[in-house]
């Protein structure tokens, strides 16, 4: 019997290889299922943003659209886990920085992962998609010039974050790293802004990182990270 491990975080990729344009898809959406059911990413060639909630996966992509994903789908970065979120609170007429906040509990950072999902109405909400590149890929800052931003209001939806220490940026976004899924599937992406209206706030925590890189890559095994400005270069793009 496969017991499901909760505490778990695996992440396949780092956000580092995106940012010299690894962008390669390195793993297939069947493959990362495997290792949970509620997770984000995005796919080959930066396309687009997903979102994985109660194990089906959705890209946003940069035309507005919310597309289911194919069990072939494959994925240059991706984080995923299996679900068991405690209620922490109701939030109501919120910002980011309120929700931050709220989440860290009064404590004025966090030295472990973990995850939060907001469920409710969102009387603002903003996003990005960045449209899919061909090969030769660009680096991830010029890639990610070709984006599409949406912007609504009084939409309800979920919001899937996960928070990541500041020892790992590079690995991951330090901080706060969040998507949106609409419930009618209206808009979607990497979440810019956003207000809450009102919501019920859930969190994870996770003990463990299982960080899995794509070693079968030529491009990846033969890249020298060295010669990158990694944290800039994230910090502008997320």
């Amino acid at each position: 019997m496969n017991m499901k491990n909760t505490n778990i975080l695996y992440q396949h990729g780092t956000l580092a290889l995106l940012v010299p344009g690894l962008l390669t898809g390195t793993l297939k959406m069947k493959n990362l299922l495997s290792h949970g059911d509620t997770g984000i990413g995005t796919g080959e060639g930066l396309d687009g943003e997903l979102i994985i909630l109660n194990g089906i996966a959705y890209q946003a992509d940069s035309f507005g659209k919310v597309n289911p994903i194919s069990s072939e789908f494959t994925v240059p970065f991706a984080n995923i886990h299996y679900a068991d979120y405690k209620k922490l609170t109701t939030i109501a007429n919120a910002s980011p920085a309120d929700l931050a906040k709220a989440a860290l509990q009064g404590k004025p950072n966090s030295n472990n992962f973990f995850s939060v999902l907001v469920k409710g109405t969102f009387s603002y909400m903003k996003t990005r998609a960045v449209a899919k590149s061909e090969r030769p890929f660009s680096t991830l800052a010029e890639t990610a010039k070709n984006q599409s931003v949406f912007e609504t209001k009084n939409v309800a939806g979920t919001l899937l974050s996960y928070y990541s220490p500041s020892l790992f940026h590079g690995a991951a976004v330090a901080g706060y790293h969040s998507h949106f899924l609409a419930s009618d599937h209206s808009i979607g992406g990497h979440v810019l802004d956003f207000k809450i209206d009102q919501g019920t706030l859930s969190l994870q925590q996770f003990d463990t990182l299982e960080q899995h890189l794509p070693i079968d890559n030529e491009e990846f095994n033969a890249h020298d990270f060295s010669k990158d400005d990694i944290a800039n270069t994230i910090s502008q793009a997320e």
